[in-house]
């Protein structure tokens, strides 16, 4: 389910350069703001194309999106949906998604991810025009892809994986295999993580995530509904404002307000700013 992703979006579905030149995209009203972002080892005889064209990409609007994500569980359910459309339009198991987004992201709440809406942890590398950031991971001050929404990055993390040629061989696996998926990543070195198979097949055993494979095998577009909308807002509480009225004001219920706002109560301040989400 998409969030619950605020998603100003006209979707049926839901990246810049470091080289000597920083370069930033600039793009048409209308266009993707997704670029086909392949370096010089883009040898792939893997057909990346698949059905990508059943839905649009967002305008991009030219705002940084933020994204409030309460827990793990609520990760999946703001991107579950996201992640079985691009398994359907390019062939990487849903669940591998999920799980690299949850541990690469830290559930959307990571800092790299909170400042770049880089869900994947994927580096600017050669060839890259799009908005960038710097963060330290491996080294001090690395370059990381930027995205203004994070449907960008499930996108950008669809076409990294699927127009390079390390990683063509993960696309002979079946679609559901996602225990072959997982150990092949770290094979073709998407990480340095030794573990890093092990962390994301114990992340897709422990929230089930491998359903969400098998829904779009076995079901194919019947299980591949258009994502919900949502508009996602602030209220700055007022003298007399009650989780309780508020959540009327805007229908909301009481538990997801606290969700969005690491509540654990209804008390709430005057001034407190809440984090809200409705659905359009």
């Amino acid at each position: 389910m998409i969030r619950r992703i605020g998603y100003v979006l006209i979707v049926a579905l839901l990246l810049s350069s470091c080289g000597a030149k920083k370069r930033r995209t600039t793009q048409q009203k209308g266009a993707p703001v997704i670029r086909n972002s392949e370096s010089t080892d883009t040898n792939s005889s893997t057909d990346t194309k698949g059905d990508a064209g059943l839905y649009p990409m967002p305008e991009d609007t030219g705002r940084f999106e933020r994204f409030y994500i309460s827990d793990t569980q609520d990760y999946i359910e703001t991107f579950a949906e996201i992640a079985q459309y691009e398994m359907r339009a390019y062939g990487i198991p849903a669940s591998i998604t999920l799980a690299q987004g949850i541990l690469e992201s830290g559930s959307g709440r990571g800092e790299l991810t909170l400042k770049t809406n880089n869900h994947f942890g994927i580096k600017c590398h050669a060839g890259w025009e799009g908005e960038f950031d710097f963060h330290d991971d491996d080294a001090k001050g690395e370059c990381f892809r930027k995205y203004n929404h994070p449907m960008y990055s499930f996108r950008d993390h669809s076409i990294f994986l699927s127009t390079r040629s390390r990683y063509a061989f993960l696309f002979n696996y079946k679609r559901d295999d996602y225990k072959k998926w997982a150990y092949g990543l770290r094979q073709a070195g998407y990480a340095t993580d030794r573990k890093y198979p092990q962390k994301l097949i114990a992340l897709i055993e422990k929230y089930d995530l491998h359903k969400y494979d098998e829904e779009v095998v076995e079901n194919g577009l019947s299980t591949i509904r258009e994502p919900k909308r949502y508009e996602v807002f602030t209220h700055t509480v007022k003298k007399g404002d009650t989780l309780y009225g508020i959540s009327r004001r805007y229908d909301i219920s009481v538990d997801e307000l606290r969700r969005l706002n690491n509540l654990n109560d209804n008390i709430i301040s005057i001034g407190q700013i809440l984090n809200i989400r409705k659905a359009q």
